[in-house]
This record gives structure tokens, C-alpha cells and sequence, in this order.
């Protein structure tokens, strides 16, 4: 190795040029693009002078694999305009890549590309320089060292599989106002750093993207874009502090809105948290955004530090916004910690709640998603011993859902020649207090006008159904003396799913002429009163296949 001494103003500087990290680096041309390498964590050495050629760039943070790496370099701020080795790893492809302008270099927007990059600056400083004060220039007399170069060996990419008991899709909302300020922000990515690391993410485990919030919501990163720890630590890191105001409602709503769809990597039948960091209090309202996140299936987590002191409380322009942000009040959404800088302390607790999977309800599946009416035949013919069976198949079906406020909701109606609503959706919030209401439910006696009971039913007990799939049981023992075609189309046409369930004497056509398509999987019959509740596993079976069904259609 050559040695140089200078003399630079009194100073003697001694510059070893192969110490610099750069001779195990990979030189590249400007134009070299992510997909030309051929390892997966690899330095190239990029050449001065780039800026002035002509270098294609596709996105921002992740970089599409068609794009220039040291363009990208450049646009990232890890190259300056002398050129010099930076490090690039390569990633899995993404749907969406943005645009934007940084550094002197303007990066384009792409839909879709097979593989990315990320980049980071080479770790070894360029040049290793030792100082001594001098009176003297000497001359350069070392003798040259010898010294074998090795090639930089593959670095293999280990794929990490996460933690498999908590396989969540998370979106992480970190405070990024002026509120909080830099040192607090630095302090709260130590945090998510934590927190990240805690969750064990990977591929078979849970998946987390991140959204700022500040005067407009950005979002960082999305589910998809780091599956592996050491990768979403590095992104995590990298968070620069944005500013402005502490608009926490509008960073809900953006993520509730636009954050959990397949493209950013949204898993289907995988639960869904938000989890929204906050300093002191919010500057917006929460509660329309958390409204429409509840009803969206997201579990909304608050994490609130230096709540307000008692003096400030006149500046909260709503003191219940916890109560209101979250998926339900009931103190496991909530957390509060004293301070910013003992937050890492309790990403054990918080990961621990939020990999609770039976607690997370609101989460939408078909167990908690799903407004069931049932339509009981009152009629004559029936009688009160069958009745009762009826009732104990009816809850046997409700008992195998997740009522509550937030869950599967159920209500009743029951006709002969009449109707009666026995009970609504929303009547009762509690799977307890609903089944109570159904197995009280009195016998009516009379005839049977299953026509009329449907339109009633689609009037009186879904007319103001929330958000959810709509199913209608209908449960006769015998012919209709009205028509039942037309009302049970106008139903379906709705959005309502009937299941015709019939008894002894009830007609085939008729049966199959209410329910909805596929027939067969819609229509049920038995001879005898004794055999409804073999069916209560296979209508349980059906609706969790018709809600999953639909889930795959709607957005």
C-alpha cells in the first residue's frame, strides 16, 4: 500500500486510500440499474459526474429495480457529487412507486415493478486521516506494503418467518408535529424501533407500514414494503421530523381511507390495527375518523404521552378524545405513558395486547361482521314443543357469533298472518342479553303469510342496517298463502342473503324460491323438528363462505 505525507498549513495528514472501504466496492456506471446486480446486499462504487447524465429513477425511500442506483444515490442523499461507494439492498417488487423531487434529482412515479432497492451510505469513512502538527515537510519514504484484496463475499438475504401467534397487518401513526419537536421524535422512533422489533415482523408473521401525522398525513412506508426486521429497523431510522400541527383525526381518517388495501399489502382474513401515537393532545377531531375506522374492521390502539397537566386541560378542545379514537372504550385500547423517554420500557406490554387476537374486536370477520335476522313461522301448525326447538336451533346459530356493539348483530321477527318484531339489530349489545331475548320469544298461533313476513322483515329489520352483510333466516313448517317470489327478490336486491330452512310439511319449490343463489347451498329442509340442529354447523359454514365471498368482491 502507498503511503503519502503532506504538509498542509503546519499539519501533517496521512491518507491511506485502500483503507477507505471503497476498495471492496463493486464499480458501477452511472447508468447501472438495481435489477444489473446480481447480490442481494452488495457496495458499488459510483462515479463522479452522474448529475450529468441521463439516469432513469422510480420512486422514493424504495426504488423501483429498473432504476439507476446511483441516480437513486443521488435523489436518497447517500452519494454526493464526487461519486464514492454506497451500500444496496434489494427488496421484494411494490404496486404503487411515488415521485418526487430531493436533492437535486427528480424521481418518476411507476404502477408496478417485479423487484426494488433500497440504499444506504457505505458505513467506512472514504479517507483515513491522522493529524500531528509539524514544522517540516517530509518527504513520503515508507516503503509500499503489500496487501491481497479480497473479493467481497455473497451476502446472503435470511428470510425470517415472524413471529407465526401474531400475524397482524399494523399501521404504526407516529406524532410528527411541531409539538412534539426533534429530540421527542427521535426518542419516539426508538420506540417504534422497539416496538418493531418486539413483534417479531416477517413473512409468515406480522407486517407493519407507517403513516406521519402533522398539518397532512404522509405515509412512509406501506405493509408491503419491509417484511424483514433488519429492513424495517433501517426505514424506521431513517423518518425525518415533518412539523406543523398535531392533525391526528386527519392521519386516522387518511389511513383508515387508504392504507389497508391488497396493493400496500393487505392481507385477507389477517386482523387489522392502527396504532396511533400521540404527544399531549390532538389539534383536530378524532371521533368522525375513528367512526369510520371501527366500521372499517381496523382496531385502533391510542398510545398517549405527557397526557395534558391539569393547567392545560382548558386547551383540550375535547378531553374524551382517547375514548372517542379508539376501537372500544373499555381501558385495553388505551395506553398512556408518563414520559417520551421511558417509552421502550412498555413496547413488551403494548406488543402483548396487540398480539391478544381475541381482543381485537373490532376486526372484521364473519363471526363479528354479520347482522343475521331471523324470520320465525308462528303459525298454527307448528306448534309449541316444535317452536321451542326452533328457538334452540335459531340460537345455537347466534351463539357461534361475536354480538356486541362493535360485532355480529341479530334480531327477530314473527309472522303467522301478522308479523311481529320480537327484537331489532341494535336492540342488544351483548351475545348474553340477545340470546335471553330469543329464547323468550312467545308463541303467536295462526296462519302463514311467509310473503308479507318477508317484506316486513326487509322493512323493519335492515332498513337501517350499518355497515356489515345482511342474512335473513327464514324458518316455516308449511305452504304460504301469499307470494313469496317477489318479496324475497326485493330483499335480495338489497343486499339481503335468505336462508329458507323448512319443516315437515314446508314446499321444496317455495323453499327454494325465497332463498338465494347457489340454491343448494341456501336451502335446507328436514322431515322432523329434531333434525334442525344437525344444521347449525353447516348454516354457521355457509354464512362465514357468503360473507368471505363477498369480502373478496367489495373493496
Amino acid at each position: 500500500m502507498s503511503h503519502f505525507y503532506v504538509l498542509l498549513t503546519g499539519f501533517l495528514v496521512f491518507i491511506s486510500p485502500l483503507e477507505s472501504g471503497s476498495s471492496d466496492a463493486d464499480p458501477v456506471a452511472c447508468e447501472t440499474r438495481g435489477s444489473d446486480l446480481e447480490l442481494d446486499d452488495v457496495v458499488v462504487l459510483c462515479p463522479a459526474g452522474c448529475r450529468r447524465t441521463r439516469m432513469s429513477v422510480f420512486g422514493t425511500g424504495l426504488y423501483a429495480a429498473v432504476s439507476s442506483v446511483c441516480g437513486a444515490a443521488l435523489h436518497r442523499g447517500a452519494l454526493g457529487p464526487s461519486g464514492g461507494p454506497v451500500r444496496v439492498l434489494k427488496q421484494r417488487g411494490q404496486h404503487s412507486y411515488s415521485s418526487s423531487f430531493a436533492n437535486g434529482i427528480q424521481s418518476l412515479s411507476l404502477s408496478h415493478w417485479t423487484s426494488s432497492f433500497s440504499l444506504s451510505k457505505n458505513m467506512n469513512p472514504p479517507l483515513e486521516f491522522t493529524a500531528e502538527t509539524r514544522t517540516t515537510a517530509l518527504a513520503a519514504d515508507a516503503p509500499p506494503a503489500k496487501k491481497t484484496l479480497k473479493k467481497p463475499s455473497p451476502v446472503k438475504k435470511v428470510q425470517t418467518g415472524g413471529n407465526k401467534d401474531c400475524q397482524l397487518d399494523i399501521a404504526v401513526v407516529m406524532d410528527s408535529s411541531r409539538n412534539i419537536g426533534q429530540r421527542r421524535f427521535n426518542l419516539q422512533k426508538n420506540f417504534v424501533a422497539k416496538l418493531a422489533a418486539t413483534l417479531r415482523v416477517g413473512a409468515s408473521g406480522p407486517h407493519v407500514g407507517l403513516v406521519q401525522a402533522s398539518d397532512s398525513p404522509k405515509t412512509e412506508f406501506v405493509l408491503s414494503s419491509y417484511t424483514q426486521p433488519k429492513e424495517l429497523l433501517f426505514a424506521i431510522k431513517e423518518l425525518t421530523f415533518l412539523g406543523g400541527d398535531t392533525n391526528t383525526g386527519k392521519a386516522i381518517l387518511h389511513t383508515a381511507e387508504t392504507f389497508f388495501t391488497q396493493d400496500n399489502g393487505m392481507r385477507r382474513g389477517h386482523p387489522r390495527v392502527m396504532v396511533v401515537l400521540i404527544d399531549g393532545w390532538p389539534s383536530d377531531d378524532v371521533e368522525q375518523a375513528a367512526i369510520l375506522a371501527r366500521e372499517s374492521g381496523i382496531n385502533v390502539f391510542l398510545v398517549s404521552v405527557a397526557k395534558p397537566a391539569a393547567e392545560e386541560l382548558s386547551m383540550v378542545a375535547d378531553r374524551d378524545f382517547m375514548k372517542k379514537a379508539v376501537c372500544k372504550d373499555n381501558g385495553f385500547f388505551s395506553y398512556s405513558v408518563p414520559s417520551w423517554f421511558s417509552t421502550t420500557k412498555h413496547a413488551r406490554s403494548l406488543v402483548q395486547r396487540l398480539c391478544s387476537l381475541d381482543s381485537l374486536l373490532c376486526s372484521k370477520t364473519c363471526y363479528n361482521s354479520v347482522n343475521i335476522g331471523f324470520l320465525i313461522d308462528g303459525s298454527s301448525s307448528v306448534g309449541l314443543d316444535n317452536f321451542r326447538m326452533v328457538l334452540d336451533f335459531l340460537a345455537g346459530i347466534a351463539q357461534s357469533f361475536d354480538i356486541s356493539d362493535v360485532g355480529a348483530h341479530v334480531g327477530a321477527v314473527q309472522f303467522t298472518y301478522d308479523q311481529r318484531l320480537e327484537f331489532g339489530l341494535f336492540d342488544y349489545s351483548t351475545k348474553e342479553d340477545t340470546m335471553k331475548a330469543l329464547r323468550g320469544i312467545s308463541y303467536m298461533s295462526g296462519g302463514t303469510a311467509t310473503g308479507s313476513a318477508i317484506s316486513y322483515a326487509t322493512q323493519n329489520l335492515f332498513r337501517n342496517a350499518r355497515r356489515g352483510h345482511d342474512f335473513l333466516v327464514v324458518v316455516t313448517d308449511g305452504q304460504s298463502y301469499d307470494d313469496i317470489t317477489g318479496p324475497a327478490m326485493a330483499a335480495q336486491r338489497q343486499g339481503i342473503t335468505i336462508f329458507s330452512v323448512g319443516v315437515a310439511w314446508a314446499p321444496q319449490d317455495d323453499l327454494r324460491a325465497m332463498s338465494s343463489e347457489p340454491k343448494d347451498r341456501h336451502t335446507l329442509f328436514s322431515r322432523e323438528f329434531t333434525g334442525l340442529l344437525d344444521f347449525i354447523p353447516l348454516m354457521v359454514r355457509s354464512i362465514c363462505q357468503d360473507f368471505m365471498e363477498s369480502s373478496e368482491i367489495r373493496p
